[in-house]
Parts: structure tokens; C-alpha cells; sequence
């Protein structure tokens, strides 16, 4: 299978059933995610490899976030054998886990609707329907790195207090980062870049560009990879937004562009900042629906107190050839690299539903054929209101509430998650912003206790 011009593998039973042999893989971890991008996994003994190959490993989705009720439960679990992976760690007697990423059937062997793979590589599908062959996306995820507790807590007190790309220390971080990269590197990730970010403790590790289901698969590893070794290293990571006030946020910044038959169609080297009219067109859809696709791209409570002026993250809707300071940035690059980064979303988010919601708005934008804003020059942190609106630039929301308001008006948006994802999508954030209003936190505690 070719993605941006290489060669993807794909492995056969036999080839698997061989690695098993060799490796001594006395598991198998079957990977699928809930609505909210968190990893779920089946795990079944060797024994049981013959019935995983067949398509024959079943489930109960009624307790899986966003999928169905008790009475229509049975779940079928598809693995691609393109995500076949040995795990670099297994138990104390020698046995290794051998992991597959699955998209979710119905017993009757349909895809279900409810499976956010499923969804996105059905907007794939309309996509190739257009003409294009691939939409390839490059995530920049970041974490922080917190030491733990005597007993093996989290804390919010980071391995250092080094800022964006120093030099690597030896502190307990830096060693981890690297042991990271490692990890990565033996389960075929292509990593291209490992360095320190703004915040102390604060990590970005990013990885080659793929097509948008190989890439969303990957990012769901990558956590899982950073977790499970900041654990051996006595550190907890965590992908939250804003887990300190006062530091910069993590961000997941997703790059864009569209291929076909092996060509990157959003470069024309006659073109203003080298962009085709197709890459404008697709901008253009992403900014039209940009308050939509940011309740997909920032979906909980605390993502809303990572976009905020002062440290870098999108506030408003514009985009720019250098400037970093808009929701789109268009970064210098060659023919084949040529892409559309978009600055507001982070770790947070359920990869899967984001790159459809981002690639339905980009198409749509290119059927309606229409030009984008002009770009902007200037730090739009230093408009002022008469020169923003006089540039038409908005907002993003301010809160999963109002982010949420835009996503149930944003029809095509809804479409891009198709029925099933969007009635549960809804229900989920309306809880998660319930649950928040009704809580009491420290911060009105120590305003008005005294009243």
C-alpha cells in the first residue's frame, strides 16, 4: 500500500504466525477505542490466535463508552494486520504480547457505525471518492513529565526546569525521553525529532507523516509507549491539556495535506506561500467550520484553559504563512511536505473523529471552491477589536460549553461523525460539562469561604 509516495507493510497470517513462533508471543492485545479516544483492549491467550486471524474474537460493547445498549451488545473485533507489533516489554517468564489495532463489527459482519476507525475510514472513502488517494497527517504530541509520590502518585512537579529545546540534561526526563524514542523505534515507529518543549518537564517526541488511519493508530501507541515507560522511569506522563497553571499548554498540532496518485496537490510552486487553490479551498473549509471541529479537536473541560493569549495557542480564526500566532499556519517546506498545520488541537482528543471532522470540512471546502481570509502578518494577540473585525476574524470558543453549542449547529460537521458518533459525542460532553458546573474547586473555596 503506497502513503505519500511509500511503501506501507502489511503483514500475512503466515508472516504473523511466524513472528508468534520466533517471539515467543504468548499473547495478543486486540486495541480498539470509546468515543473518547481512550485505548481499550481485548487480551486472549496464544491458544486463541487462530480464532483473532478469523475474525472471530467477540465483545460486550454495552460498557464501552458511546457504542450500544445491553440488548445489542455482541461486538466483532476486525484486526488490521498492518498495526501487527511486539510489544518491547512482556512478563517476568519470558512471554511477549503481540498487538493488533482492530475496527469494531456487528455480528453480522458489518462495520459498526459506533466504531470511530470505522467512521473515519468511511470519510476516507468520500475522499477517495473525489479523486484523492491519500490525506496524510503528521501529529506533534505533547506531554508533560511529573514525578511521582512515595507511593507512586502522580505530582504536578516536573522532572526539570529546562525550557524549549535545551540542551538534554541527565536528569531523570531527558532519560526517559530517550528510552522513549527507543521504545518507539523497535515497534517500527519512524521517529524524526525528540526534543524538550516550552514548560519544565514538558516533551515532544514527533514521529513520520501518514495516511490519516495508519497515523491515528500510531498516535493511540505513542501514548500508550510514553506512559508505559515514564512508569518504569518513576514519572508519571499525562497528555492533559493544562495540567499547571501558569505553564504552557499541550497542544496537538495536526499537519495536513491531500495526495493523489502520489502527488502532493496542495503544492503549486507558482502559488502564493507554494499553495495550490486546492490547499486554499481545503483551508478555507477548515476555518468555515473551526468552531465546530474545535469541540471535536479540544474536547474536555481543561482543553479550554490551553487556549488562551500568552502562550502560543490559537484564539482566534486566521491563518499565516510564518506568524504562530493563528489557528492555521502554513510552515515552510519542499513539494512533498507542503501542509496545513493546525494549531488548536491537543492529546486529548480522539484522533480518529478529529481527522474526520478536518478532512469532511477540507473537502467541503473544496467543493464549494472558495478562497479563504487573507492571511494575516501581524501578532493578532495585538489587534486591536476595530482592526480584527475589520479582517473578519472571530473567535474560537472559550469553554466546552459554548464549543459544544457550535458542534450541534454545525450540520456537516455532524456528518462528518455520522449519526451514532454525534448522539453520543453530544450526550458525553453535555455530562462532562454538568459534572464540571456542579463541582466545587479550591479556587472558589479560597474566594469565598470567607463570605
Amino acid at each position: 500500500m503506497l502513503t505519500g509516495g511509500k511503501m506501507k507493510k502489511v503483514y500475512t497470517e503466515e508472516e504473523i504466525r511466524k513472528i508468534v513462533r520466533d517471539q515467543n508471543v504468548r499473547f495478543l492485545r486486540l486495541c480498539f477505542t470509546d468515543i473518547n479516544g481512550t485505548l481499550k483492549n481485548v487480551e486472549v491467550p496464544l491458544s486463541q490466535l487462530d480464532k483473532v486471524l478469523a475474525n472471530e474474537i467477540r465483545f460486550d460493547g454495552s460498557s464501552i463508552d458511546g457504542y450500544v445498549r445491553i440488548e445489542e451488545s455482541d461486538m466483532v473485533l476486525y484486526p488490521d494486520f498492518s498495526t501487527w507489533a511486539v510489544l518491547p516489554w512482556g512478563d517476568n517468564e519470558g512471554g511477549k504480547i503481540g498487538r493488533l489495532i482492530c475496527s469494531v463489527h456487528n455480528t453480522d459482519g458489518t462495520p459498526f457505525a459506533g466504531d470511530p476507525r470505522n467512521n473515519l475510514k468511511r470519510v476516507v472513502n468520500e475522499m477517495k471518492e473525489m479523486g484523492y488517494s491519500n490525506f496524510e497527517i503528521g501529529f506533534e504530541a505533547e506531554f508533560f513529565l511529573f514525578k511521582e509520590d512515595s507511593e507512586g502518585n502522580w505530582t504536578t512537579k516536573p522532572t526539570d526546569q529546562s525550557s524549549y529545546f535545551d540542551m538534554a540534561s541527565e536528569d531523570e526526563g531527558a532519560k526517559c525521553r530517550r528510552d522513549i524514542v527507543e521504545t518507539l523505534e523497535k515497534i517500527g515507529f519512524e521517529v524524526e525529532a525528540a526534543h524538550h518543549e516550552v514548560g519544565a518537564g514538558q516533551q515532544e517526541i514527533d514521529f513520520r507523516f501518514d495516511d490519516a488511519v495508519a497515523t491515528a493508530d500510531k498516535v493511540l501507541t505513542f501514548k500508550m509507549v510514553v506512559k508505559q515507560i515514564a512508569k518504569k522511569h518513576g514519572l508519571h506522563a499525562t497528555f492533559m491539556p493544562k495540567p499547571v497553571e501558569g505553564l504552557p499548554g499541550s497542544g496537538m498540532h495536526t499537519n495536513m495535506s491531500l495526495f493523489k496518485d502520489g502527488k502532493n496537490v496542495f503544492y503549486d510552486k507558482d502559488g502564493e506561500y507554494k499553495l495550490s487553490k486546492t490547499a486554499l479551498y481545503f483551508l478555507n473549509g477548515i476555518l468555515s467550520h473551526a468552531r465546530a471541529l474545535t469541540c471535536v479537536g479540544n474536547p474536555t473541560v481543561n482543553s479550554y484553559k490551553r487556549l488562551i493569549p500568552g502562550f502560543e495557542a490559537p484564539v482566534y480564526i486566521s491563518w499565516a504563512n510564518k506568524n504562530r500566532s493563528p489557528l492555521v499556519r502554513i510552515p515552510d517546506a519542499e513539494e512533498i511536505g507542503t501542509r496545513l498545520e493546525m494549531r488548536s488541537a491537543d492529546p486529548t482528543a480522539n484522533p480518529y473523529l478529529l481527522l474526520a471532522a478536518c478532512l469532511k470540512a477540507g473537502l467541503e471546502g473544496i467543493k464549494e471552491a472558495k478562497m479563504p481570509m487573507a492571511p494575516i502578518t501581524s501578532n493578532v494577540f495585538e489587534m486591536s477589536a476595530e482592526e480584527k473585525k475589520e479582517r473578519g476574524i472571530i473567535a474560537l470558543p472559550s469553554t466546552l460549553h459554548n464549543a459544544t453549542k457550535y458542534f450541534k449547529e454545525d450540520k456537516l460537521i455532524q456528518d462528518a461523525l455520522g449519526e451514532h458518533l454525534t448522539q453520543s459525542f453530544i450526550e458525553s460532553k453535555e455530562l462532562e460539562w454538568a459534572q464540571y458546573t456542579q463541582s466545587v474547586s479550591d479556587w472558589e473555596r479560597n474566594r469565598y469561604m470567607n463570605y
